[in-house]
């Protein structure tokens, strides 16, 4: 396989000789790919393999040694997750930094509060910040009672929705989404599933790390193969089957010995 994954159409994000370490410990190991409009990538690796280090350096947590981050051709070195949220990177952990005792909208606007009034006697705009998070979830068909409801009152399902909907309105181009369907039943993984779906159908560039197989090869159109911080292999998913995503990951020969 190549060192590059290459789109037939300008890329959103394109990563360039990515490289990061941690003292003695190199995360990542001059990583290189990049994901086109409506494109759904799945990075997926062993435990340790890198894919949480290269989302945070794509997100603005983590600040990369060497390589390059470019966002629609042009370099960025972000400093912060504020700073690669101003280039439109939306960014849902798995534990979906939701805060339980606020309401959906709340969450939503978390950070991003509406105001009305003067200054000097400013308010939130409740009204406003409500409307605005429900067109969000209609525009995606997701169905929550009430937006008025607490984080603590969705199910599993619905939470994660309602974190993916907030990267939705607020990443213009690029949403990385770090392990979605973990910890879900069938029904709540479909409606997940669903919903990166519909990102794609909006032409965002999205990026998935995901350890479950057949949800990799039902959502993504290509597979990113990361192992000890090193890119190891890309492949198309229509031709790739779950026996050759796992014995890349694992490094295996197709004997079944270990390289």
């Amino acid at each position: 396989m190549g060192a590059e994954l290459a789109t037939t159409t300008k890329p959103i994000l394109e990563l360039r000789s990515v490289a990061k370490s941690f003292g003695a410990v190199r995360a990542l190991d001059g990583v290189s790919f990049s994901v086109g409009p409506g494109e759904v990538v799945a990075l997926v690796g062993d435990n340790g393999a890198g894919k949480s280090t290269l989302v945070k350096c794509i997100s603005g947590l983590y600040q990369p040694e060497a390589g390059e981050i470019l966002i629609d051709g042009t370099a960025h070195r972000f400093a912060s997750p504020h700073e690669a949220r101003s280039c439109g990177v939306e960014t849902v952990y798995q534990d979906l930094s939701l805060i339980d005792s606020f309401n959906i909208s709340e969450n939503f606007f978390l950070g991003r509060e509406i105001h009305r009034g003067p200054n000097c006697f400013r308010v939130l705009n409740k009204p406003r910040m409500a409307a605005e998070t429900a067109e969000t979830l209609s525009s995606l068909h997701i169905r929550i009672p009430s937006v008025t409801a607490p984080v603590s009152a969705l199910s599993g399902g619905q939470r994660q929705a309602v974190a993916v909907a907030r990267a939705v309105a607020w990443g213009r181009h690029i949403v990385l989404l770090d392990e979605p369907t973990a910890a879900l039943g069938v029904e709540q993984s479909e409606q997940v599933l669903q919903l990166i779906a519909r990102l794609s159908e909006r032409g965002i560039a999205v990026i998935v790390i995901s350890h479950n197989m057949p949800d990799v090869l039902r959502c993504s159109d290509r597979v990113v193969v990361l192992r000890r911080g090193s890119l190891v292999g890309v492949l198309t998913t229509a031709a790739a089957t779950e026996h050759e995503l796992v014995t890349m990951i694992i490094g295996a020969s197709a004997d079944g010995n270990n390289r």
